[in-house]
């Protein structure tokens, strides 16, 4: 709560908002008893509960548009659809838009497309979908809706005025300020696509932190979320930083940092429960008022790897995103991607799938193929390649619907919807989610770059 009134108090120095509410894209999860007879569940759904963060939310004017039976509904379709809906019937008292992850954002939008039909109808009827079926969810938002033949025209109108729902959260929520989330790291895929959704409107990246405790503020919140930086907080937790040049000696406090250097971070909490490598890297940018400020650089735990080739997660985006840029000249895009390395044959090679948004043509697909190849610079790889040592780049596409089958899966394991990330690497011995994605190959195509 700390956090969250330290960077709003930024935020609104940059972005002053009145009072009004806030289209959050939200979801609870399960909850569990452990042996010992505790409540466990995921991180957020601990913070949604708490009496502290509805003061908070109300203190900050960022009031949720859904109730509470639609945050913690047991179905995280439902919830979303519900989600759409509140937000649309408060829509002139909505002043941002936002979700944990930018995923979620992009998720919720693209659901909208599908389904503002549906919407629509329900504001004019005053009476909800039948695809709402949660009891408890269907009566809050029921007391919600009363028929709006005038609202519901005017929603209609503008999305039918839309071109490819460029800019529509602007244009249906129009006092909107900037849309907030967690948007750095695995998060940056999704920022094409939230920009275009988005309009003008400004995209803020959230604060640093994770399950294991909280680490930084965004004080800068006029930067774009690729340069966002983070103010560490060091009155929340003990924090060190293992120095990424020199992984095996020990880790420096806060004020031995140096600029410009790269580390992995570590939190203890204040209770001194545990010391963890949280496995992020991050890069000091410089200082405020002697504590450091972080912009995130990747996480360490992937690395694609064959030979003597180290390619990061950082890398496998760029190496998309440089192959991306051919789709769009074909009005195409990307919806979502993993990787995998594939050691099963003499010589190993990287795999990567795609989810595309609508079909592409067999030479575009090849093309986007060589380009990720050649996009791959790690100097260890790029010599293995040319030396015969790693095979040619394969990419599979996979069907639409099979990054959403993948989530699905987590979801049911308890995961909540506000913190599933998509896993931008899969092994084999990961079978479920494997097995996902080898049943929903439509097509394959191996890089020709090293032997042309």
């Amino acid at each position: 709560m700390q956090i969250y009134r330290t960077s709003f108090a930024f935020r609104n120095r940059e972005y002053p908002i009145g009072s009004g509410k806030a289209l959050q894209f939200i979801y609870g999860s399960k909850q569990a008893k452990t042996k010992g007879g505790l409540t466990a569940t995921t991180a957020t759904t601990n913070v949604y509960r708490s009496e502290q963060f509805k003061h908070t939310m109300e203190d900050i004017r960022s009031q949720c548009c859904s109730p509470d039976e639609v945050i913690f509904g047991p179905d995280c379709r439902q919830s979303l659809y519900c989600h759409l809906l509140c937000g649309l019937i408060c829509s002139d008292e909505v002043q941002i838009v936002s979700s944990t992850f930018a995923h979620s954002l992009v998720h919720a939008f693209r659901t909208f497309e599908q389904v503002w039909e549906e919407l629509c109808r329900d504001i004019r009827e005053g009476v909800l979908s039948s695809r709402v079926t949660v009891p408890a969810m269907r009566a809050a938002v029921s007391k919600l809706l009363s028929p709006n033949p005038g609202l519901a025209d005017s929603i209609h109108s503008k999305c039918s005025r839309l071109s490819d729902w460029c800019g529509v959260i602007p244009e249906l929520w129009p006092n909107a300020k900037y849309v907030y989330g967690i948007m750095t790291g695995s998060m940056e895929p999704y920022l094409n696509k939230l920009r275009h959704y988005a309009g003008g409107l400004p995209l803020m990246s959230a604060d640093y932190g994770s399950s294991e405790g909280w680490i930084g503020a965004n004080v800068n919140p006029s930067l774009p979320p690729e340069q966002a930086t983070f103010a560490v907080l060091p009155n929340i937790g003990y924090y060190e930083f293992i120095p990424l040049e020199r992984p095996e000696a020990r880790p420096v406090g806060l004020t031995q940092v140096e600029v410009g250097k790269q580390y992995e971070v570590v939190v203890t909490n204040f209770s001194g429960l545990y010391r963890y490598r949280l496995g992020d890297i991050v890069r000091i940018a410089g200082f405020r008022n002697s504590t450091p400020e972080l912009q995130f650089v990747c996480r360490s735990g992937l690395t694609l790897s064959i030979n003597i080739d180290k390619n990061t997660e950082k890398d496998l985006q760029l190496a998309v995103e440089a192959a991306g840029r051919l789709l769009a000249e074909e009005r195409l895009e990307v919806v979502d991607f993993t990787s995998h390395v594939d050691a099963s044959t003499e010589i190993g090679h990287y795999v990567v799938f795609w989810e595309l948004c609508s079909e592409a043509a067999e030479g575009v697909l090849r093309g986007c193929c060589n380009r990720m190849d050649l996009s791959f610079v790690d100097a260890g790889y790029v010599g293995s390649r040319k030396a015969g040592a790693i095979g040619a780049l394969e990419l599979r596409v996979v069907r639409r619907g099979t990054f959403q089958q993948i989530s699905d899966h987590y979801i049911r394991l308890g995961g909540a919807m506000s913190q599933f990330k998509t896993p931008r690497y899969v092994a084999a011995s990961n079978a479920e989610v494997w097995q996902i994605l080898c049943g929903n190959v439509t097509a394959c195509y191996f890089s020709t770059a090293y032997s042309l």
